[in-house]
């Protein structure tokens, strides 16, 4: 984990488009459409959005954003480890330089959106461990039984 490098990235290069495609397409196989949340490229480079790069090398090994709600409240968004890397402790890693970053942004509360799914629960314990708590949908999202909420105070 030593040569690993978390970088804030602004989405231009191919490594990172096309780690972004496969993740995209991997939720399109396990979340009905209704359902998918995750932003697409244009979303994750508009403002008020920070995205960040996990780089082993230059190969991109994990990737995370925030994208801002309001003054206080940011979203979790776009979380991803690299399927042959998955619990080499990347995501937490990553999830706790987020956490500093959003606070030190200025933001009060971190929120996200994840699936209900047995595919998420990975996931869903390490928002926990990292003081991510159940809470009802945010922002625009609304009840659907595909997605879990989560929040945590920064």
């Amino acid at each position: 984990m030593s040569g690993l490098r978390i970088t804030v990235d602004d989405l231009s290069g191919p490594p990172i488009i096309e780690f972004l495609r496969e993740h995209v397409r991997q939720m399109r196989s396990i979340t009905p459409p209704e359902s998918k949340h995750a932003l697409d490229l244009d979303g994750l480079r508009a403002p008020g959005v920070t995205f960040w790069s996990v780089l082993d090398g230059d190969d991109p090994v994990g990737c995370g954003a925030i994208k801002r709600l309001d003054a206080g409240h940011a979203e979790l968004k776009s979380m991803r480890t690299a399927p042959e890397r998955a619990r080499s402790g990347i995501a937490s890693r990553l999830l706790e330089h987020i956490i500093a970053e959003a606070g030190a942004m200025g933001f009060t509360r971190l929120s996200l959106e994840t699936g209900s799914a047995e595919f998420f629960l990975p996931a869903r314990r390490l928002y926990e461990k990292l003081g991510f708590t159940y809470c009802e949908p945010f922002a625009d999202y609304r009840p659907d039984p595909s997605s879990v909420f989560m929040t945590r105070p920064l």
